[in-house]
């Protein structure tokens, strides 16, 4: 059978974890030649058959990272102040607003009176509730601070929307920028071209490469218009769909952490990500290697989901996170190893990686401020590049012209 179990050292120190064993005495056997005494287990039923059927038009309704950070927060408040766990759901679905969400915790508060734990209701929403939320949900409650693992996920969720929004907020400029570019081409395509174009055909000029393509592109898109109004999406669709593959996924990875600027964005993110991320794991009492299995599906770039299951298979030999990290300097900087070291060695690692989240997410706001004045003169020199194609495409001809005429 399947089990989540709690244990504790005779040192005190507390582990957590998922382990497939025969019966209870097993378990114990097992904890026992580990250094552990069992506290508690719970069995883990079967998934099958406990997926919820989603509505088509719930595919168009979302549940934010703030208002799942709220619904944490006023669940850890409301069971701190001795309301049942039913109770508290039924009320936070009267104070709630999106309908999806208030649909999901109807179905949770349902589960929950029949029998079946908190976590495991959570399960059944995968898109909604990830691997971290539930399994951070699953140890606070069989170790009983559940509204202390409650306050840490919201602080968590907290953190973690700040950190993302930084990002996007980052990305307006160089965004608009793009379209109004873009819109501009079309424009210009569309309007301007088509009037060059007679200009040449009068004059029986000799059209060079480049100006053959504009035109070529030129009226494909006055022509065939639908075929880029149908063909622009069906591409976006495509990418979308090639990033959830491995090939995609690693080569989407190699591309962002070898591209000057923005791969040092995209380490320090996912390094204030980890360090945020494990810190909370294991202040909710997860053990370590169940914190990286939890890591390894929950930060999404591929060389970091690499590392994570390399520094797994390592741990479970008894090899120190530090020294696996280490080994992983490319998506690693010195200090991250560095500081797991402080903290195996004090016993305050969750505490010292709090830090470290804290360090890497102020360096990537003073970044995200500066990406502006980083990112213009990239723009500007697209810009200038585009333009600079289009008035030799426009112009050599005129030139080729007037030196006939002469």
């Amino acid at each position: 059978m399947e089990v989540f179990y709690t244990a504790k050292s005779f040192s005190g120190e507390t582990k957590s974890g998922q382990s497939r064993v025969n019966d209870e005495r097993d378990l114990v056997e097992q904890l026992r030649q580990d250094g552990f005494v069992l506290t508690s287990f719970k069995e883990l039923k079967s998934e099958q058959g406990t997926k919820v059927n989603v509505k088509f038009m719930d595919r168009f309704s979302s549940i934010s990272v703030k208002e799942k950070m709220m619904f944490a927060r006023n669940l850890s408040v409301m069971i701190s102040s001795g309301l049942p766990l039913s109770k508290s759901l039924q009320n936070i679905t009267l104070q709630t607003e999106n309908k999806k969400l208030i649909d999901v915790l109807q179905h949770i508060c349902d589960d929950i009176q029949t029998g079946t734990s908190f976590a495991d209701s959570l399960v059944k929403f995968p898109s909604i509730f990830d691997e971290l939320f539930t399994n951070m949900i699953r140890v606070g409650e069989i170790s009983g601070n559940l509204e202390e693992v409650l306050g840490i996920l919201s602080s968590q969720l907290e953190k973690d929307s700040a950190l993302l929004k930084k990002i996007k907020g980052a990305m307006v400029y160089p965004a608009v920028i793009m379209t109004a570019m873009g819109l501009v081409g079309v424009v210009m395509m569309v309007y301007v071209v088509p009037q060059m174009t007679s200009v040449f055909k009068d004059l029986g000029a000799d059209l060079p490469a480049s100006t053959k393509f504009v035109i070529s592109l030129s009226s494909a898109m006055k022509e065939q218009w639908y075929l880029f109004v149908i063909g622009i999406p069906l591409l976006g669709f495509f990418a979308k769909f090639s990033m959830t593959t491995t090939t995609g996924k690693k080569a989407l990875g190699i591309f962002l952490l070898n591209l000057p600027v923005v791969k040092n964005i995209v380490i320090k993110v996912n390094c204030a990500r980890f360090a945020r991320i494990y810190s909370s794991l294991l202040k909710s009492g997860v053990s370590v290697v169940e914190s990286l299995q939890i890591l390894s599906r929950t930060i999404p770039n591929y060389y970091y989901k690499k590392a994570f299951l390399h520094a797994i298979a390592d741990v479970q030999k008894g090899v120190n996170l530090s020294k696996v990290i280490f080994e992983e300097k490319k998506v690693f900087p010195i200090l991250v190893p560095q500081m797991i070291e402080v903290g195996e060695a004090t016993g305050k690692t969750e505490e010292i990686l709090g830090k470290l989240a804290e360090f890497y997410e102020e360096d990537v706001d003073q970044l995200t401020k500066n990406i502006s004045s980083i990112i213009e003169p990239v723009l500007m020199l697209v810009m200038g590049i585009a333009v600079g194609f289009f008035a030799i495409a426009i112009m050599q001809p005129m030139y080729g012209v007037l030196e006939t005429i002469k």
